[in-house]
């Protein structure tokens, strides 16, 4: 059997072992692959893995060998599932590798905001601290989370855990999904989307991507938000339009954003958030940690190994 990895460094950039794919059968693994590389790599390929290479029609049907592709990753969008399908491709995604993880970026988002820990550190190696007058200083007004009102927008693994740890910092947490089955927690208020936005101190995304949910984030929205509220998406970036918030924040309609996404990975130059006032950004990494890479990695082989076995998880298509 012959594996084919077409973009493997954003899993393992070298800090993990990829012994439990070698040990299914002929691994090979390029760090990345351009467009016009991948039918050329792939075409003698039985297992494609990818995390964000793009599988379309055209290159799926250039792929004769091709009976399996496993995403290395929750979001399969990527990957054209109706061609798959139709031409008895077997593909699979991985789930709930890394709730703990994106849950745990959500509120360091949320804390740089709050705590502006970067600016004060910045303040200090700057040399402020040491001439300063007095003991402590604040370069601008701080805030505690303890009464605050958290809203979530998805209660699925990744909602479900920001909301625990929402709770143990005492903030009151509501939260809408569209899935019909609620919750059981009776901490957690459920309530409508409109009263997500007009109620919630802080915001967190946490939905799929979808028609329905592209765009979440606009003009409207955005306005029925406190002035002093606080938008956060550690989701997926198409959930955000993105021109909207940026002009929110520049007339400080809502009071800050903190973004692990955005809608074109790596942004262009010319994103207006990259240049919108109180909005933090970081790298697509809330997935990221270690921890969470090496779950993934092995629940991307334990998904070959069922599809070898005839018993196929986790499958899309």
């Amino acid at each position: 059997m012959k594996i084919v990895i077409l973009d493997g460094y954003t899993l393992n950039p070298g800090d993990l072992n990829w012994a439990p794919l070698r040990a299914l059968g002929e691994l090979i693994i390029y760090d990345r692959s351009a467009s016009d590389e991948i039918v050329e790599r792939a075409k003698d390929a039985d297992i494609v893995l990818v995390n964000k290479v793009i599988l379309n029609e055209n290159t799926i049907t250039h792929l004769p060998k091709l009976r399996y592709v496993g995403v290395m990753a929750t979001g399969y969008n990527n990957v054209d599932v109706a061609t798959a399908k139709a031409r008895g491709i077997t593909v699979t995604n991985v789930k709930a590798y890394g709730p703990a993880s994106v849950a745990q970026h959500t509120f360091g988002l949320l804390l740089a905001i709050t705590n502006h820990l970067e600016l004060h550190s910045q303040s200090v190696f700057n040399g402020e601290w040491v001439a300063s007058p007095d003991f402590c200083y604040w370069k601008t007004p701080l805030t505690e989370l303890a009464g605050k009102t958290m809203g979530l927008i998805g209660l699925g693994d990744i909602g479900s855990h920001v909301a625990r740890i929402a709770q143990a910092f005492d903030m009151n947490v509501i939260a809408y999904r569209k899935n019909p089955v609620q919750t059981k927690d009776s901490s957690i208020e459920m309530v409508s989307l409109e009263d997500v936005f007009r109620k919630s101190d802080v915001i967190s995304l946490h939905c799929p991507l979808t028609d329905e949910t592209r765009e979440l984030i606009n003009r409207d929205r955005l306005s029925w938000m406190k002035s002093n509220a606080l938008l956060l998406n550690t989701g997926r970036g198409p959930l955000i339009n993105e021109e909207d918030l940026a002009e929110a924040l520049k007339k400080n309609v809502i009071a800050g954003a903190g973004l692990d996404v955005l809608s074109s990975e790596p942004p262009a130059a010319t994103n207006p958030l990259l240049s919108a006032p109180n909005c933090i950004i970081t790298p697509h990494i809330a997935w990221a940690s270690f921890e969470a890479r090496k779950r993934l990695l092995q629940m991307v082989a334990d998904n070959l190994k069922a599809f070898e076995r005839g018993e196929p998880i986790s499958v899309v298509s």
